[in-house]
């Protein structure tokens, strides 16, 4: 066990784990550490707890101190230096004529290092940008080609359910999404109504994907045949979210199918548990 702190970067994103050195950190403060980018600010999401080894990446680099109101000053500062930064360098891709879209602009908390975040449909030669942007901000330059999800993280907006993006509101981090979880959800295949504003699977179909794989399991396939309480049958339709099944018993097959709850009926190899009130 190992003795963390848990320290958030952007206002939903992924929370880091840093060696408080001892101290105590409270949930809302604002820590100064060092990354891997360089020194940045940080908000506390986790105050200090032990967390085992395997759940940790070492070394942990340690808190720097808590940011006081100078500190503060200079992140305020540094927004207005990206906003700037933004249009620079919209402006000097336009006159490259190069084929990208920039997104988002950070610069670390030292302003040792700026990065512009874009997205483009391939590669881009942006040698002459950085020289152009390093020679304004005489400071490093670093460009990050992103995906259309990581671009509607960073801007936000409404989905087709009419709430904000989950990965711009909640998410901390991607989840990966197929579309088996569509075909076992029983949804529409058709790319329009599973698609995100992003182009992409929409990733609220990981989030019941775990119960309907239990479902799955625990109700009984289409075709498959069964014990009911008024003999064998055969399942023609089942329903995972209701739990009830449609049998043709075999010795009323002109009948109407009967409904059924998945408790009431066994799939062959199992033994019929007598009805309960």
């Amino acid at each position: 066990m190992a003795e963390v702190i848990g320290v958030r970067f952007k206002e939903v994103g992924k929370v880091y784990y840093f060696d408080p050195d001892g101290k105590e950190y409270d949930k809302g403060e604002q820590v100064i550490v060092e990354t891997s980018r360089g020194i940045e600010c940080g908000e506390v999401m986790m105050e200090n707890r032990d967390v085992d080894e395997e759940n940790i990446v070492r070394p942990l680099k340690m808190i720097i101190r808590l940011a006081t109101e100078e500190d503060m000053e200079t992140v305020a500062q540094n927004k207005e230096k990206e906003k700037e930064a933004f249009d620079i360098c919209v402006k000097k891709s336009d006159e490259l004529r190069l084929d990208m879209k920039l997104v988002d602009v950070e610069m670390t908390f030292d302003g040792s290092k700026i990065l512009f975040y874009f997205t483009s449909d391939g590669r881009v030669d942006f040698r002459e940008l950085v020289k152009g942007l390093a020679s304004v901000f005489r400071t490093r330059i670093e460009m990050r080609q992103i995906c259309v999800r990581d671009e509607s993280k960073m801007l936000g907006g409404l989905g087709v359910c009419g709430r904000a993006f989950c990965c711009s509101e909640f998410l901390p981090e991607f989840h990966s999404v197929s579309i088996k979880m569509a075909k076992e959800q029983g949804l529409s295949l058709n790319p329009v109504k599973i698609s995100g504003t992003c182009g992409r699977l929409m990733c609220c179909l990981k989030y019941e994907q775990d119960s309907y794989e239990y479902l799955s399991r625990i109700t009984p396939k289409v075709g498959s045949t069964v014990k009911t309480e008024d003999g064998i049958g055969r399942v023609i339709e089942n329903n995972l979210i209701t739990g009830i099944v449609k049998v043709v018993l075999k010795n009323k097959e002109d009948a109407a199918p009967v409904i059924y709850s998945i408790k009431d009926v066994k799939t062959a190899g199992q033994e019929l548990e007598p009805n309960t009130p």
